[in-house]
């Protein structure tokens, strides 16, 4: 059986770690977890020319938009987002499913966060739009999203709607970062426009990048003595979910844990 990582780039992703120490706990060894360099346009020639021994996928950047449109299933949660970070292999196709939202509301909650009164969404991609819909489950009662572009954040203004919690959208280098939670999925070339935002030690903040770390985000909350929190929680409960999808087996947390803390700790 067959699985893997897909997008551009996807050199280091840090998902086969994961997967690979996955399978080896459950005694898969008849799986595999490959990388797969590929646009998003490049989705549905893929998806159509696999064979059944393709299980399941992990999507990354930029290929979660194309994962919706290109599945045969698509769940409630990736068809509210139009984003999808998993596709997995079923009788009736290929089946989208999110478990983004799964990672970034463990990664608040293993952060101390359990009630999240507002909050500002730096970003207006894919994962901000899961961003969203975590916070929501947290509670949240307004969420601000600042974007360079303000149309641009269209999507994740939709979603919130839809979730009834009221949302401002502000221009990127406008926001004051009023609530005391940030969640940025702003890309690592796109960081140094955060720098100059204006942070304050009572700022938590969850990075969803985490590599390279630290981040220019990362090291500008440290040094204002905020609280900053990196993106590998989020992969590894995202990737823990996408596990039990894939082959119908309950995920080996302490085992895929320290593979991460190898990986992580060789680098």
């Amino acid at each position: 059986m067959r699985a893997a990582v897909l997008g551009r780039p996807v050199a280091h992703s840090l998902s086969p770690v994961l997967h690979r120490a996955a399978y080896a706990a459950l005694g898969l060894d008849d799986w595999t977890y490959d990388a797969l360099d590929i646009g998003a346009d490049d989705l549905p020639v893929l998806l159509a020319g696999l064979g059944e021994e393709w299980r399941g996928f992990s999507v990354t950047m930029p290929c979660k938009q194309a994962a919706v449109d290109a599945a045969d299933v698509v769940e409630p949660l990736p068809r509210l987002l139009h984003a999808a970070n998993t596709l997995v292999r079923t009788d009736a196709g290929w089946r989208a499913e999110n478990t983004d939202v799964h990672g970034v509301g463990m990664a608040l909650r293993l952060a101390g966060v359990e009630d999240v009164d507002s909050a500002v969404v730096l970003g207006a991609g894919g994962t901000a739009a899961a961003t969203a819909v975590a916070l929501s489950s947290l509670g949240a009662r307004h969420v601000e999203v600042a974007v360079r572009e303000p149309s641009r954040a269209s999507d994740v203004v939709r979603v919130l709607d839809v979730l009834g919690v009221p949302a401002t959208v502000t221009r990127l280098a406008d926001t004051g970062l009023a609530a005391p939670l940030v969640v940025s999925t702003v890309p690592i070339g796109a960081q140094p426009a955060l720098v100059g935002l204006p942070w304050r030690d009572r700022h938590t903040v969850l990075d969803v990048l985490y590599a390279p770390w630290p981040t220019p985000l990362a090291e500008r909350i440290g040094a204002v003595g905020g609280t900053v929190v990196g993106g590998l929680d989020v992969l590894f409960w995202q990737a823990a979910v996408q596990v039990e999808l894939m082959t119908g087996r309950q995920p080996p947390i302490e085992a895929m844990r320290r593979a991460l803390d190898a990986a992580v700790g060789a680098s």
